[in-house]
């Protein structure tokens, strides 16, 4: 899938959004990814996560099981487990803080984090750390959309089917253009 061909699925859904928005990290933005809006369609997050299961193959990582960041995640992972036939966990928020509560993480565990969006890869550390406390192991991350700058350092490999730089301000230095209107934070968290 190319990534004019991933844009078009966003487009068609709603999903690529322009304005002022503050994204999950914080940061201020002027294009935001709904992913919620593509992943309301079962035939486009079939689609994609397809696709994203084809770059994985490529990377030949080896992994036991699937685990996301909820929220965004949840239904990536999900689906990419289901082309895979492999095991879906996921980590949730539980006082602020991501945690895997209902499932176990076995010592050796290998894992690949599935997950919507990526800016700066909070959430993905976050669910790193949580394995590696557990005696797992992360031996990649795949995300649909990677719209960092720079490539976060995540400690671990990263795909996705569309990598696409945005372009993202602190509150404190924000652009004229966007210093008078007002930011809405659609994100998850």
């Amino acid at each position: 899938m190319t990534a004019a061909q991933v844009l078009e699925i966003f487009r068609r859904c709603g999903a690529l959004l322009h304005g002022h928005f503050i994204l999950r990290s914080g940061r201020h933005s002027r294009t935001f990814f709904q992913c919620a809006l593509v992943l309301q369609d079962p035939v486009a997050t079939s689609e994609l996560c397809g696709a994203l299961v084809e770059k994985v193959k490529v990377m030949s990582w080896s992994f036991h099981s699937v685990i996301s960041p909820a929220m965004g995640g949840v239904l990536v992972g999900h689906e990419m487990g289901r082309h895979l036939g492999r095991r879906h966990i996921f980590a949730e928020k539980e006082e602020g803080k991501l945690k895997i509560r209902r499932f176990a993480v076995k010592p050796g565990e290998r894992f690949l984090i599935a997950e919507d969006v990526i800016t700066t890869g909070g959430a993905v550390k976050e669910v790193i750390q949580l394995i590696q406390e557990a005696g797992g192991e992360v031996v990649g991350v795949a995300c649909l959309v990677d719209r960092s700058e720079t490539s976060p350092d995540l400690g671990s490999p990263l795909c996705s089917i569309l990598q696409l730089p945005v372009e993202t301000f602190d509150a404190g230095s924000l652009p004229a253009d966007l210093q008078g209107t007002a930011a809405v934070k659609p994100g998850s968290r």
